[in-house]
């Protein structure tokens, strides 16, 4: 007869399985080597192995000299479009650029006056979402963690689709355009849902308005009055801009190229996606920023002096200081070498915001710490390679600064990246969409089988 198990033993269970379980996580680097295996998909130099091609997003840091691998200033494009450049563009006009970059990542082209206005209008329409659908899936099941949250509400919207498998491209783009309206309120209103039930706060659902912005949506959609200022709203604006696309090869972009090119829907694409994003190495970094500062600003009691700060650096590389992982968050990148233009521009613009809410001397601090922190580096790891501060070094001080929660951070990169997500996802289906299918090399010897009674 069937037994129910105590908590007791089901601890025990897996503490003795747990022992027995035959799992050899030492690193083993010339196994590595024999068989030419590129960990990370890189090559030895640090640059990643070539998987495809692609239009949308390029992401430049070095360049090769005589098979030499020479750093560079980082350059972050958009559909041929230098950052610098497009930002330029719509902060000189005095308007936002989230949507002006949405069309070019999913259409190729920048959109004149008329094309912007009518594609604007379009995802106001697609901003809302079923009552029952926010009722049933948002607030009758909140979730602690806002990104999981998320990903269950993008599997969920599969349902409310009345053409859900078609990958033709027009439907892709219909499907597209309504995940990058409605990512803020499923973000949003998971994240409404979560302090109210998980943490005992009131609980407030504001609808969306289609005439704003989506920078100006999340931030009425978060706070209780719907208020803020337009110097918050372009800030905002600036940060979507910064983390809508980031080129093919990016954890989570790639995880949206693996799972597209079997076919599959785009929720299921998206979904992936978004599991990616939520990882301390990806898009949840720049949480690990925040309490990193915090603990240097409690540790350091000269903030304006680089000795104490090089010192409490050198500690965090040591496994002295804040987690003990040797770590120095936000600092360092995959690709970028000698420096990250999000973090250059999101910088920048960051100054002025901590001027208006009176948090200057900590900004100062954040500067500081990016200018000594590569110094430290090669110092403590006897090494000269390069080092600069990438986004998450900033963007966690800007979304704290505009008074947001910080379990919605990383929700917000998603809010900006399903942008870039949705152009490939489109891409690797318009370009055949040939399986992605690396090998893995089996380096467990043969055994013979054992019958049961004599193992």
């Amino acid at each position: 007869m069937f037994k129910d198990l105590t908590q007791e033993e089901l601890d025990t269970f897996f503490t003795h399985a747990g022992e027995q379980v035959e799992i050899d996580t030492r690193f083993r680097p010339g196994l590595y080597s024999r068989y030419n295996v590129k960990r990370g998909l890189r090559n030895e130099d640090g640059s990643g192995v070539l998987v495809g091609l692609t239009e949308i997003g390029e992401v430049h840091a070095y360049v090769f000299d005589d098979n030499e691998k020479i750093p560079v200033e980082g350059k972050l494009v958009y559909r041929g479009i230098d950052i610098n450049d497009f930002v330029s563009g719509f902060l000189s006009e005095d308007r936002f650029g989230f949507e002006e970059s949405v069309y070019l990542l999913l259409f190729g082209q920048l959109p004149n006056e008329h094309q912007l206005k009518d594609f604007t209008q379009v995802l106001g329409h697609y901003r809302k979402l079923p009552e029952d659908y926010v009722r049933d899936n948002i607030l009758k099941a909140p979730s602690m963690d806002v990104m999981n949250k998320l990903a269950r509400l993008v599997l969920v919207k599969y349902s409310y689709d009345s053409n859900p498998d078609d990958i033709s491209v027009l439907n892709l783009l219909r499907q597209s355009m309504d995940l990058i309206a409605t990512f803020p309120l499923m973000g949003c209103y998971g994240y409404a849902a979560k302090a109210h039930y998980h943490e005992g706060k009131s609980l407030f659902i504001h609808n969306p308005k289609p005439e704003l912005s989506t920078a100006e949506n999340i931030l009425a959609l978060l706070r209780p009055d719907g208020q803020y200022s337009k110097l918050e709203a372009k800030i905002l604006d600036l940060a979507l801009v910064l983390h809508a696309e980031h080129g093919g090869g990016n954890n989570s972009t790639f995880t949206a190229h693996v799972v597209s090119s079997t076919g599959t829907d785009i929720y299921s694409c998206v979904a992936a996606a978004i599991g990616s994003l939520k990882g301390p190495k990806h898009g949840g970094a720049n949480n690990k920023v925040m309490d990193m500062m915090d603990d240097l600003m409690q540790e350091v009691k000269d903030w304006g002096s680089d000795e104490q700060v090089k010192e409490y650096i050198r500690r965090l590389l040591r496994k002295d200081a804040y987690d003990k992982s040797g770590l120095i968050y936000g600092m360092g990148h995959a690709v970028y070498t000698l420096s990250d233009p999000r973090c250059i521009l999101l910088r920048d613009q960051a100054e002025q915001l901590a001027r208006q809410v009176g948090r200057l001397e900590e900004f100062e601090l954040h500067k500081r710490v990016e200018r000594l922190a590569p110094g430290v580096f090669q110092e403590v790891r006897n090494t000269d390679k390069p080092m600069c501060a990438n986004v998450d070094f900033y963007s966690g001080f800007v979304y704290q600064m505009l008074g947001l929660p910080k379990d919605i951070y990383t929700p917000i990169f998603a809010m900006a990246r399903i942008a870039g997500w949705c152009a490939h996802i489109i891409e690797e289906n318009v370009n055949g969409s040939k399986i992605i299918r690396p090998a893995y090399k089996n380096i467990k010897g043969r055994l013979a089988y054992t019958p049961i009674n004599e193992r």
